[in-house]
């Protein structure tokens, strides 16, 4: 069968079984706040990291049907985002801001129904807004969990959101370690107390805790011999306590799988621990091309895939990326000088300067 990463319409019907990616949030002994997140998707979404400062003008409108007028605000907050560029005007999906609360949206499918905006509403903004929005306008996540009560959130098919509908949830946390998962179902604004300190995608976030009831009995610690009759059977290696955590790449495993990994890994003493040991916890779930597949008809296979990974430094300001071609590759921007110079910039993910490999044969010989 033919092998596509972009398949138009067809992978619009895919899109509601793909699309997977695994949010994580790590406190160092030091307070250092690490929020790791990986996004994948099954085709090319134009992901461009872009810098919008304070002050930047923000238009707020609501669905055009209802006639209301657009508000304009301007940031409270320096920020940086990664945008899906393919919609027209962007849609800032994950990001930071100056003041150091962080966000990453996460596709659910199948579950989000935004709000129903009325003629008596008159605070608006759409789901495609919402990002810079919430971002450019709040310190903390205290003031996001005070501000959502109070502005609708709505989403129609007068947006243009490109191939895939944009029904998401998100995952706010700052540099205090506060960490909140906001959705909307039926309706309705649901904000959750993020305890496990992961986000993955549908079904909700209640569900997936509930559903970490499961798993009780995975741990750690390997069970290293047991006398059978008159047999001394012992372990063949360490891990086996983890036996029975699930190995596939769906959203409920990839959210135990994770919550096992970011409760059970070695407590980090510094914020270069803590974003060391996130690397590895995504590298759990990254998914390569190919083991991730869904039918879109007519012979065509679409794979998601790991496009980007980004690990934010909330206290420090600092944003760490690596696309798809550079996993083992970090580039690490230092926000707070991009926000001293007090400009908007934008380039792709994929045209970031990522460092060749290390030459290091002169270790070992000429």
């Amino acid at each position: 069968m033919k092998r596509i990463l972009l398949a138009g319409v067809a992978a619009l019907f895919a899109a509601q079984q793909a699309l997977a990616c695994t949010a994580v949030n790590l406190v160092a002994a030091d307070k250092t706040v690490i929020a790791g997140r990986t996004m994948e998707w099954a085709f090319d979404m134009q992901w461009t990291l872009k810098s919008l400062p304070k002050g930047t003008e923000l238009t707020l409108t609501a669905p055009p049907a209802l006639g209301l007028p657009a508000n304009k605000v301007t940031t409270k907050y320096a920020l940086a985002g990664i945008s899906a560029e393919v919609i027209t005007g962007g849609a800032i999906l994950e990001g930071q801001n100056q003041a150091g609360l962080g966000m990453s949206g996460n596709f659910l499918p199948g579950f989000t129904e935004y709000q129903a905006v009325t003629k008596a509403d008159t605070s608006y903004v759409s789901v495609l807004g919402f990002g810079a929005w919430a971002l450019g306008m709040h310190a903390s996540v205290a003031e996001i969990r005070a501000a959502l009560p109070n502005i609708k959130v709505w989403a129609d098919s007068s947006l243009p959101s490109g191939p895939t509908p944009p029904t998401i949830h998100l995952v706010f946390t700052d540099r205090s370690g506060d960490s909140a998962v906001v959705e909307y179902v039926g309706g309705q604004l649901r904000i959750h107390d993020n305890a496990a300190a992961v986000l993955t995608n549908a079904p909700t976030y209640d569900w997936h805790l509930l559903n970490l009831r499961n798993y009780l009995n995975v741990g750690p610690q390997t069970l290293l011999s047991r006398r059978i009759g008159a047999v001394n059977v012992t372990a063949l290696g360490q891990g086996g306590g983890a036996m029975g955590l699930p190995g596939d790449f769906s959203p409920p495993s990839r959210f135990v799988r994770a919550a096992f990994m970011q409760h059970y890994t070695t407590p980090p003493k510094t914020g270069a621990e803590a974003a060391a040991a996130m690397i590895h916890i995504l590298n759990t779930v990254d998914l390569p091309i190919g083991v991730a597949e869904s039918d879109a008809g007519g012979g065509n296979i679409i794979s998601d895939y790991t496009q980007w990974v980004a690990i934010k430094d909330l206290t420090h300001n600092r944003l760490s990326i690596a696309d798809y071609a550079h996993r083992q590759t970090f580039v690490t921007i230092d926000l707070d000088r991009v926000f001293a110079q007090d400009k908007p910039a934008a380039r792709l993910v994929t045209a970031l300067p990522f460092p060749a490999a290390i030459d290091a044969t002169s270790a070992l010989g000429n």
